[in-house]
């Protein structure tokens, strides 16, 4: 496979995943924008129309009744109205819980939209922090150092791994010189396995954790950046 064409690949996909995390957070503002929306509009009608949340503003109905002196019957307590205080909590607005409950929401909601786009600016650092350090890294290996490491990663990829033997006949090299090369990207943090089988002989691996980051084609572009 081109390893340009295969490198632009995993870029697209980087670009893909971003896509899909920003779409993420333009719904949880989309949401968020229509519930400020409701609450606005319901404050509106409220100041549009105060006597219906506040029955204190009643008007009084004007009777055509004769008004008859009340010093000539017994005092008597007046009926309670209602009032927009509940009596249980001391005064405390009834609907506060309602408002309480509507503040929740949006604060959860306020919350969800600023983690997710922390959340995506976490992602995009990490990334961008990633690549620089893979290319830093490779950029300091010299041109025989680069071709071992990258032979035993074409090795690994082929069939699981590589030794000093393979690589010194795939390289026209002295087993020496690839242990030498070996020790030498290991020094500069290339991130190369070796494992000693039967007391004897040396495997060469690319460690995992590099070939879950990037592949070869991408190490080649970064590189070449």
């Amino acid at each position: 496979m081109d390893p340009i064409k295969d490198a632009f690949g995993k870029v697209k996909d980087d670009i893909d995943f971003l896509r899909l995390e920003i779409d993420e957070i333009r719904k949880n503002l989309i949401e968020l924008c229509e519930i400020m929306k409701q609450i606005t509009k319901k404050e509106d009608e409220n100041r549009q129309n105060p006597t219906i949340n506040n029955p204190a503003h009643i008007p009084k109905i004007q009777t055509n009744q004769q008004i008859i002196p009340a010093h000539n019957y017994p005092l008597k307590s007046l009926n309670t109205q209602n009032q927009p205080f509940s009596t249980g909590n001391e005064g405390v607005p009834a609907d506060r819980q309602t408002d309480q409950q509507t503040d929740k929401y949006i604060e959860n909601n306020q919350n969800i939209g600023k983690n997710s786009i922390e959340n995506a600016a976490e992602m995009l650092k990490s990334l961008d922090n990633i690549k620089k350090d893979i290319r830093q890294k490779f950029k300091k290996l010299t041109e025989q150092e680069w071709l071992v490491f990258s032979t035993i990663y074409q090795l690994d990829e082929e069939i699981g791994h590589s030794d000093y033997r393979i690589l010194a006949e795939r390289l026209k090299l002295t087993e020496s010189s690839i242990r030498d090369y070996v020790a030498r990207l290991i020094k500069k943090g290339i991130p190369v396995d070796k494992i000693k089988l039967n007391n004897k002989n040396i495997q060469l691996n690319i460690s995992k954790n590099l070939k879950q980051i990037a592949s070869l084609p991408t190490i080649i572009t970064l590189r070449d950046l």
